[in-house]
């Protein structure tokens, strides 16, 4: 059985998404952010750069969202469109390398400029996601991006994040239907469902999100 080491809404919803569309037997082990227990000697010892998250398998613990997805995806061939590899592979790598990357410097701006810098770098990061969301709602309505595939499921968590963890006057989620439309349709899903209760998501988590109120730890 996997474990999956998460915090309410962090990357680890996610990988949860995932497990729960696949049908997997997995059990969760909360990082409380609180207490900072990411940088405990026992989670450093799973992942030594104490990002959230981990998921401890048959090989081993693994961490950084996209590693892990592109091993369930290959383990468990749902996730995944499989006549399309390459590009699946395109898109999950941009996904993870590339929109998540650039998000995070909206989330955490003092890891990445001083405070005079802020302003600007916050104008050029918004930019360039805005970019990235015009580029994926371009491709959102093909099979790539299907639930269960799990581009589906981390493009919905970047959408999720950029209202609540940002500054939001720069995002409007309907100016990208395709997202928007995807989205929305995920919701429904059992996978879902299950999603908000286990993290305290509120109904529409993807298209009209609220903090969460998880029924344990924390998410920041």
């Amino acid at each position: 059985m996997y474990v999956l080491h998460y915090a309410p809404d962090n990357a680890s919803l996610i990988i949860r998404l995932a497990l729960l569309e696949a049908g997997l037997p997995f059990r969760t082990a909360l990082v409380d952010r609180s207490t900072r227990a990411q940088d405990s000697a026992a989670y450093r010892r799973l992942n030594p750069t104490g990002l959230i998250p981990v998921l401890e398998t048959d090989e081993g613990p693994i961490s950084e969202t996209g590693a892990i997805l592109l091993w369930l995806a290959d383990r468990h061939p749902e996730l995944a469109p499989q006549a399309q590899r390459g590009d699946f592979l395109k898109w999950l790598f941009f996904l993870s390398n590339t929109a998540h990357a650039d998000i995070r410097h909206l989330f955490y701006p003092d890891l990445y400029v001083g405070p005079e810098g802020h302003d600007g770098h916050r104008a050029r990061l918004q930019a360039r996601m805005q970019t990235h969301f015009g580029q994926l709602d371009r491709v959102a309505d093909t099979p790539l991006f299907a639930p269960p595939s799990v581009l589906a499921l981390y493009a919905a968590a970047l959408l999720r994040w950029s209202v609540l963890y940002t500054r939001p006057d720069w995002f409007r989620l309907a100016d990208y239907p395709a997202l928007a439309a995807r989205a929305a349709a995920l919701e429904i899903r059992p996978s879902v469902a299950a999603l908000i209760a286990a993290e305290g998501l509120g109904p529409r988590p993807f298209t009209e999100p609220q903090p969460c109120r998880p029924p344990e730890g924390s998410a920041l």
